[in-house]
């Protein structure tokens, strides 16, 4: 069986989370590729928000297993939070959830050293979560880092110890000061990793190959979105993992011709987190009523997110790194009552017109080009066929699949897993 991929195409927050939940029914194992505890995906059903940080969209549904792959960053004190969630809808979270032997820990230092390269930056900064992921992906790439599988080792308090130390003396060669109590922290670390130890742990890859051969469904989830991928993004203003297609080969241990269908997620408008360019970004009275209506603030920082129009240059650019087969439009309902719409179509690019995205697209090189489009009035959100949609709408999704040239097969009217039209 093919393993389906399911990605985000702007700059994350695009409602992935929302359409695992939805699809994992169909899915005999969800899969988490990359990332760590910096990506909240938001699940709401029941009248509850659920925010998960590591663990697979999958959770909440019975039947289906979820695994954390070998391209995730953990950290245990984060993720025994999470299990915490859990506990009180009663999920058997110790049944239905694995974790590669390959996957990185984020050890306290990591933040602590997070935070003191982000504060020494100034106002170049690039918004960092202050998660401690930059700090882990620097271990696993210069050969450093302590690995799940490392936890099952008699000796891995001592390379803990090794590492710790050596990030101490890092943070002192930046010229910054950062008061915390190593000791305290240490303290929640190792009793959540005596947390962690009670999951299973496997060797990822030779799972993959065998619920393959046995003919199990995958869902592969990614975090962020394509346009924070490390190489693929907008540098350097990027998570430090691949986001993108090629990030689920090397975050699970699949191969290429392995993959399936490749789910792309959008949202009907622009938003990012942070800092970095946004060529359509809105600073007037429309991009509030964005944030507002579409309760645009991080779900795992908080922070709020900046909104702007859909920029279909960048859409494109990230359809095509990712092979994307079907796409689905979230957030529609945000959009019902502007006065008109604006899409990005082109972009002034040192006074040429350009249909790609460039390898600069700071405000000073780049000038959206727009076509606008009349938006609907109705509510969205109570409709559940798309027969219901107006005109409007109709009319905006057909331009999208057109310059796409992808079709749009889901539309998102609402939070609820319930508000998910199938075109």
């Amino acid at each position: 069986m093919a393993v389906d991929l399911l990605l985000g195409l702007q700059w994350g927050d695009e409602g992935k989370g929302k359409i695992v939940d939805v699809l994992t029914a169909d899915y005999d194992i969800i899969a988490r590729f990359q990332g760590g505890p910096n990506a909240g995906h938001t699940l709401e059903f029941d009248g509850i928000k659920h925010v998960l940080r590591t663990i697979p969209s999958g959770i909440f549904h019975e039947k289906a297993i979820n695994v954390i792959g070998n391209g995730v960053v953990i950290d245990p004190v984060v993720f025994v939070q999470e299990l915490d969630g859990l506990e009180q809808f009663k999920i058997d979270y110790k049944s239905k959830l694995i974790i590669s032997r390959k996957a990185h820990i984020i050890l306290p230092t990591h933040r602590l050293l997070d935070a003191a390269s982000e504060t020494s930056k100034g106002k170049a900064k690039i918004g960092s979560t202050l998660k401690g992921i930059g700090p882990t992906y620097m271990d696993k790439t210069g050969r450093n880092g302590l690995r799940i599988g490392d936890l099952e080792q008699d000796n891995w308090k001592e390379k803990y110890r090794n590492l710790a130390n050596k990030h101490e003396a890092l943070i002192g060669f930046h010229d910054v000061q950062i008061q915390y109590d190593l000791a305290e922290l240490e303290k929640e670390f190792f009793t959540a990793v005596e947390r962690l130890k009670e999951l299973t742990f496997i060797d990822s890859e030779e799972y993959f190959q065998n619920a393959q051969r046995n003919g199990k469904t995958i869902l592969a989830e990614g975090a962020q979105g394509s346009l924070l991928d490390i190489d693929f993004g907008t540098y350097p203003f990027v998570t430090s993992s691949n986001t993108t297609a090629a990030g689920a080969c090397t975050g699970l241990g699949v191969a290429p011709n392995q993959i399936g269908e490749v789910y792309g997620i959008f949202k009907a408008y622009t938003t990012r987190v942070g800092s970095g360019p946004f060529p359509t970004e809105l600073f007037d009275e429309v991009g509030a009523e964005m944030a507002k209506v579409g309760h645009e603030f991080g779900a795992v920082t908080g922070r709020p997110r900046r909104c702007g129009w859909l920029d279909l240059v960048a859409l494109k650019y990230t359809c095509q790194i990712n092979g994307v087969t079907q796409l689905m439009m979230m957030k529609g309902d945000v959009l019902s009552g502007f006065d008109s719409l604006q899409v990005c179509t082109g972009y002034k690019y040192k006074g040429e017109t350009i249909h790609h995205l460039p390898y600069n697209i700071e405000a000073e090189n780049v000038t959206p080009i727009y076509t606008e489009f009349p938006c609907w009035k109705e509510d969205l959100t109570k409709m559940s066929d798309p027969s219901q949609f107006p005109a409007e709408l109709n009319n905006y999704i057909d331009f999208l699949e057109k310059e796409l040239e992808i079709p749009i097969k889901v539309v998102s009217v609402g939070p609820d897993r319930t508000q998910t039209i199938h075109r």
